[in-house]
């Protein structure tokens, strides 16, 4: 089996338009969740996410793109540019047959799906324009990454809601470790905050008017983001072939199914989904010194997100450090697991721990070191990162400090 180790990294997100702007957020406990600059924002009782403002797209593409790419597909272009342009690659030849694409997103280009619905039921318009299909499609994002950096190896795209991200780069992981391909660009990124997409989230009854606080008994309720996060995996002797920096190395990856409610976690299936993972990296958990956290802010995830923690540790959970950024960006949905993905990279490269901000008061039931409102100074060499997704789907990942 070959190792796996990251490259390159890229984001845009509501703490920053690239990886380093993110960086100093996390530092700083920075909270880029606040009023929404939507139409009819007025008609929504939730009226606050982790919205990217002042961006311009026009300013990163031309017409014709704009024409093709909803704004999960500039987020994710965006991200991708970063994350190659760290890692020095180009491909062509052998190396672009090679390497390939997977990414994660839930909602697709529902701005576009939103757009178009207000165009044909609101205005009465009888006609739309031809691209909105390849504008719209789940997979636009993987298919434009591909084109752009001439990437002819396997390419698509997971949709498992709030898991999708960790799933896509779980993937992208075991091609590069079984041989499938030599370099796989992933991650992923959402657009969901407009009128539809809210207003459906509204339904679910899960969602803050006022701030997201992951683990305190203050909270009440998750919080929407958009961004995206993309990173460049790469088989490690190539890599080490090239001179590369190397970020960190992905050591380990496990998924797993409740199979037992839509919306509703499960302890058990958590839990297996953390042990999967340090056993597929061949880790004993005490190795782990940090755990970012899916942590939506949510009574019902939060504490069961707690309680599968401490009972794959045992007395090794109170050691651990465990925080959730989305307190700062917000839930990105199927992005969210690529851009937390930063935060596990800055703990481990870095030795610096992004805080759970928002934090206002213990809860009984989320009883660990949630790393409250400041960053942390810590020498971490291994690292977990959770995704848990309506549907009973969840997915996590191993990561190392590489040497």
């Amino acid at each position: 089996m070959r190792r796996v180790v990251i490259t390159g990294a890229g984001t845009i997100n509501p703490l920053g338009a690239d990886v380093a702007q993110t960086f100093v957020a996390m530092r700083e406990g920075h909270c880029g969740i606040g009023k929404l600059e939507i139409a009819d924002v007025d008609r929504l009782s939730i009226q606050i996410g982790g919205q990217i403002k002042g961006y311009d797209e026009a300013a990163h593409f031309n017409r014709q793109q704009i024409a093709l790419y909803d704004r999960f597909t500039q987020f994710t272009l965006l991200a991708a540019r970063e994350a190659i342009a760290q890692s020095g690659l180009s491909f062509s030849g052998a190396l672009a047959d090679n390497s390939g694409v997977v990414l994660g997103t839930s909602g697709g280009g529902l701005n576009t799906q939103d757009d178009n619905y207000r165009a044909v039921y609101e205005a009465g318009k009888n006609r739309v324009h031809p691209f909105i299909v390849p504008k719209l499609m789940n997979n636009a994002a993987a298919s434009h990454v591909s084109m752009e950096w001439n990437l002819r190896g396997p390419s698509f795209t997971v949709a498992t809601a709030c898991a999708s991200s960790n799933h896509a780069m779980g993937q992208a992981f075991n091609m590069v470790r079984c041989g499938m391909a030599k370099v796989m660009i992933t991650g992923g990124s959402e657009a969901m905050l407009c009128f539809g997409g809210i207003k459906a989230w509204e339904g679910l009854r899960v969602m803050s008017k006022d701030a997201c606080r992951p683990f305190s008994a203050t909270r009440n309720g998750m919080v929407q983001g958009e961004g995206a996060g993309v990173f460049v995996f790469e088989e490690y002797e190539h890599a080490k072939a090239r001179g590369a920096e190397i970020l960190c190395e992905v050591v380990g990856f496990a998924m797993s199914s409740d199979a037992s409610d839509i919306v509703m976690p499960s302890k058990q299936g958590a839990a297996r989904a953390i042990a999967g993972a340090l056993k597929d990296a061949r880790l004993p958990k005490e190795s782990v010194g940090y755990v970012n956290a899916h942590g939506t802010g949510t009574a019902a995830n939060d504490k069961t997100e707690c309680a599968a923690v401490a009972d794959v540790f045992g007395a090794h959970a109170d050691m651990l450090m465990m925080s959730s950024t989305k307190s700062m960006h917000g839930h990105l949905i199927g992005g969210t697991g690529a851009v937390e993905l930063l935060a596990c990279i800055m703990a481990l490269k870095d030795g610096i721990v992004a805080p759970t901000i928002g934090y206002e008061e213990p809860d009984p039931e989320c009883a660990l070191d949630v790393v409250p409102n400041v960053a942390r100074d810590a020498d971490i060499d291994v690292a977990l990162t959770n995704a848990f997704a309506f549907g009973g789907l969840n997915a996590v990942l191993a990561l190392r400090k590489h040497a």
